[in-house]
């Protein structure tokens, strides 16, 4: 399976500031955008399906279905459904307490992209010693706090445990699979993500909730690219 998570897009209906979820992609495809995951908790089984449908058609139409990831934060069901409509889907992104990994390989087929939010804490770790036959790709973080998850990376007694660069550094450098990060990514972040060598960035807010997507969208790209 071939794909690209440098540079990684999270969203929902949530996000997009009254915006549509396909006008947002289209702007971040159009700005060199290579991975989409549609997350929401929020929206209705139905509603994500329909998502699914509109960005696959919009990929279509730009001639960027072979260029472009699209997964599925956690709805094994969304996929399945959205997949028998018609929408090319290509996998799904799950953390540790979603639909196991395993199942998602049987359900998804071999060809399909299986991601995995790495656990914050003891992240190396686990990378060092998690099975990752059934996986494409980590993700990790939270490079900062971040609003539009507000767990995440939190410990046992709820403070927020953001990862440094020279961690995140290591574990781009042991894990397997490529490794994507993100939680609160801004554009001053993605050089010193990409000197880490990480495989990429994902970001929500830094672009859906810009006044102009593209223009957040291209300055993040380009600052990956150059």
């Amino acid at each position: 399976m071939k794909f690209d998570i440098s540079k990684y897009l999270i969203l929902g209906r949530e996000n997009t500031k009254s915006r549509t979820v396909e006008e947002v992609v289209k702007s971040a495809v159009e700005a060199g955008f290579t991975f989409i995951q549609i997350r929401s908790k929020e929206e209705t089984a139905l509603e994500m399906i329909e998502d699914c449908l509109k960005v696959s058609d919009l990929l279509k139409k730009m001639g960027k279905s072979d260029e472009v990831s699209v997964v599925v934060d956690d709805r094994l069901d969304v996929i399945l459904a959205a997949r028998e409509k018609g929408a090319k889907i290509d996998g799904i992104h799950v953390g540790q307490t979603d639909i196991p990994v395993e199942i998602c390989r049987k359900y998804l087929g071999e060809d399909s992209i299986i991601g995995l939010s790495a656990p914050t804490k003891d992240l190396i770790s686990y990378v060092k010693n998690c099975d990752v036959k059934n996986l494409d790709y980590f993700g990790a973080g939270p490079v900062h706090e971040t609003a539009t998850k507000p767990d995440c990376g939190r410990d046992e007694t709820g403070k927020v445990i953001t990862k440094p660069i020279e961690e995140l550094a290591e574990l781009a450098k042991i894990s397997p699979i490529p490794v994507v990060v993100g939680g609160g990514v801004k554009l001053k972040d993605i050089k010193p993500l990409r000197q880490a060598g990480v495989g990429g960035f994902f970001v929500i807010t830094a672009i859906t909730d810009a006044p102009d997507p593209y223009t957040a969208a291209k300055e993040l790209s380009d600052a990956w690219d150059s």
